[in-house]
C-alpha cells in the first residue's frame, strides 16, 4: 500500500511539476532565440516565478460559459484534455524500477490515452456555441485521422524490433545502433506527435490570425489554463516516450543508479528541440498539412516497419 501511494505521489509530482519547467523554458528560449526581453520581474532571477504569476492570475479570472454552449461538455473538456497525459506520464520509466506503473503493454497503453487527450480539443470546439471554435474542432479532427497513423506505425516499428510492448522492457533491449537503424522511424514520430499536440507548424486549430484561437475562444480562466497545461503535458509525454523508445531511456555511462538522469536530460533536449522547431518554421497550410502526412509520413513509417521486419528476421 505505502509502495502504491509513494508512486501515485511521485506521478502526481511530476506532473504538476515539469509542465511548468517546460512552460517557463519556452517562454525563456524563445526570447533568447527571437532576440527580445521578456518579463523579468516576477523572481529574483531572469524572471523565474513569471509562469506562477500567470498561474495566479488564470485563478482570479472568471469562468464564462457562453449561453448558446452545451454546458455540460463544454466544462468537461479542459478535463478530458489535461488528464489522459497525467496517465501516460504514469507508464513511463524513469530508471529502472522508478515508473508509476510498469504495464507489459505500455506502449499501446501510452499512445491509447494520448490520443484521448486530443478529445478534449474535439469537445471544446464542438460544445463553445462558436463558429470560429468549430472551425478548430474540425481542423484538429482532420489533423488527428491524418497523423495518429505514422505515429503509431513508427511506434509499432520499435515494438517489433525489441519483442515486447513494455517500455522498460524496449529501454532494456536497447541499442545504440537503433539510433541508425530506426532513424527514419523516430523522425516521424517526432513530427507526427508534434501534429498531434497542435504545436507549431502544426497550429492550424488555433490559428489566432484565422480563427481566432480555435476550440478555445470561448475558455477564460482556470479552463483556459487547464488546456495550456495540457499542451506543455503533452510535451514533456512526447519527450520522454521519444527517450525511451529512440534514445535508450536511462541508458548512458555510468551505472543504473543514475540513469534518472540521463533519462531528464534526454527529456529536456527533446523539450528544447520541441521548442526550437516552433521557434524555426512557419505554420503549414491546410492541403501542405495532409500531404506531408499521406505523402511523407504514412509512406515513410510503413517502410520503416518493412525494414525492421526484414532486419528481425534476418538477424535476430
Amino acid at each position: 500500500m505505502l509502495e502504491f501511494v509513494v508512486r501515485v505521489v511521485g506521478v502526481l509530482v511530476a506532473f504538476l511539476v515539469a509542465p511548468l519547467v517546460v512552460g517557463q523554458a519556452e517562454h525563456k528560449v524563445m526570447a533568447h532565440m527571437q532576440s527580445r526581453l521578456g518579463p523579468m520581474y516576477a523572481g529574483a532571477f531572469h524572471g523565474w516565478a513569471q509562469l506562477v504569476a500567470d498561474g495566479v492570475k488564470f485563478i482570479q479570472k472568471e469562468s464564462v460559459t457562453p449561453a448558446a454552449a452545451d454546458k455540460r461538455v463544454f466544462e468537461w473538456a479542459p478535463i478530458v484534455a489535461i488528464l489522459p497525459y497525467m496517465a501516460a506520464l504514469a507508464a513511463i520509466p524513469l530508471a529502472p524500477g522508478i515508473v508509476g506503473a510498469d504495464l507489459d503493454s505500455g506502449l499501446f497503453y501510452v499512445l491509447a490515452v494520448m490520443s484521448i487527450g486530443v478529445l478534449g480539443s474535439l469537445m471544446a470546439g464542438w460544445a463553445s456555441g462558436n463558429k470560429y471554435s468549430l472551425l478548430g474542432g474540425l481542423r484538429v479532427a482532420a489533423q488527428l485521422m491524418s497523423y495518429e497513423l505514422p505515429f503509431v506505425l513508427s511506434a509499432a516499428s520499435v515494438a517489433v524490433a525489441a519483442g515486447t510492448l513494455s517500455l522498460s522492457g524496449i529501454v532494456g533491449v536497447w541499442n545504440p545502433w537503433w539510433l541508425l537503424w530506426q532513424l527514419p522511424g523516430m523522425v516521424v514520430f517526432f513530427i507526427a506527435g508534434l501534429a498531434e499536440l497542435q504545436r507549431p507548424p502544426f497550429d492550424m486549430p488555433v490559428a489566432d490570425s484565422e480563427v481566432i484561437f480555435g476550440p478555445y475562444t470561448e475558455y477564460t480562466g482556470l479552463r483556459f489554463a487547464m488546456f495550456l497545461l495540457a499542451e506543455y503535458a503533452g510535451i514533456v509525454v512526447l519527450a520522454g516516450l521519444t527517450t525511451v523508445l529512440y534514445l535508450g531511456g536511462w541508458s548512458g555511462p555510468g551505472p543504473d543508479s543514475i540513469g534518472w538522469i540521463w533519462t531528464v536530460l534526454k527529456v529536456a533536449a527533446v523539450s528544447l528541440l520541441v521548442i526550437w522547431v516552433r521557434v524555426a518554421f512557419p505554420r503549414l497550410r491546410a492541403d501542405q498539412l495532409q500531404k506531408l502526412a499521406w505523402q511523407g509520413l504514412v509512406p515513410v513509417a510503413l517502410l520503416q516497419l518493412a525494414l525492421t521486419g526484414i532486419g528481425v528476421v534476418i538477424f535476430y
